[in-house]
């Protein structure tokens, strides 16, 4: 499978938020090519400010793997992590994480300092790869048309 097929099943999640008004990000981790977790963002549904899809995805892999890491999971997300699931993706040790949109607004980026090539420095675990921009059109424009409904 590809890297657009998991980011739709991301997306898919994503629109679960966005229907029950929940910020709509969404997230699944896949372990040797099968998706073992879905989350989405259950914000306001649970009254947790952590209970974001990232957060929610990681605790389902865990559970259904019977472990505290995952070093050969992948983590499709539709946005951009936060510092607070950055730092839960870290201790996780996840092998991959895949991103769709940016989040210039609440995204990790804004908190770190640049590299030498001007580049955000990675907060994740070493040994773990990022991608991203993977649909970014799409996930941006789900955020782009919630937040337009709202205002």
């Amino acid at each position: 499978m590809t890297d657009e097929h998991y980011m739709k099943l991301a997306l898919r999640e994503a629109q679960k938020a966005y229907d029950i008004g929940e910020v709509p990000v969404g997230a699944v981790v896949v372990w040797n090519d099968r998706v073992i977790a879905r989350g989405h963002n259950q914000v306001e549904l649970l009254n947790d400010c952590t209970a974001h899809a990232e957060m929610i995805a990681l605790t389902a892999a865990f559970s259904e793997l019977g472990s505290k890491y995952l070093p050969d999971g992948t983590l499709y997300v539709t946005v951009e992590p936060c510092l607070m699931c950055c730092g839960a993706l870290h201790w996780s040790k996840i092998g991959r994480i895949v991103y769709g949109a940016r989040d210039d607004k609440n995204g990790y980026r804004r908190y770190v300092k640049e590299n030498a090539e001007q580049e955000p420095q990675h907060v994740f675990h070493p040994k773990t790869q990022l991608s991203w921009g993977v649909l970014a059109d799409e996930c941006a424009q789900l955020m782009k048309d919630f937040f337009r409904e709202r205002r």
